[in-house]
């Protein structure tokens, strides 16, 4: 008898709980986040649905990845903040599109803007989308580009 893989990933677990309820944890951590159906699927809209879950990813990954980014490249990079809207599809229900904008900080250059919208459009959990799910992207900023 084989003996079981370990895993190469991080493990994460997933246990059902009353009223289409779910409790995850993240493994390393211990950190836990509670999910439930959307109120229009049974569930009471007292807490992220999964798919809720997806566009908060995508949000976190996108800010994550340019805070990463900046920091590598000695681009300066202050407080940034995003707002997504999942919007869904008729039956059969699936994520249809997610619409995001990200306020930047103020100060950017044009060079360190343009770089930095790219990383955020080719964050991992954007690329981990399938291709139907739309993604437009906006970037807001509080002042005029810096010339560099």
């Amino acid at each position: 008898m084989s003996q079981p893989s370990q895993p190469t990933g991080v493990v994460m677990h997933a246990t059902t709980a009353p009223a289409f309820k779910t409790q995850l944890e993240h493994g390393p951590s211990g950190s836990h986040i509670a999910t439930e159906a959307p109120k229009d699927n049974g569930g009471t809209g007292a807490s992220f649905s999964p798919t809720d879950l997806v566009g908060a990813a995508l949000a976190s990954c996108a800010l994550t990845t340019m805070a990463l980014a900046a920091s590598r490249e000695n681009i300066p990079f202050g407080e940034a903040k995003a707002t997504v809207e999942k919007r869904m599809t008729p039956p059969p229900r699936r994520i249809g599109e997610l619409v995001l904008n990200i306020q930047m900080p103020a100060g950017l250059s044009r060079a360190h803007r343009t770089r930095l919208e790219e990383v955020a459009h080719g964050c991992p959990v954007a690329r981990s989308l399938h291709p139907d799910v739309k993604l437009p992207v906006t970037f807001s900023y509080p002042d005029a580009p810096k010339e560099g």
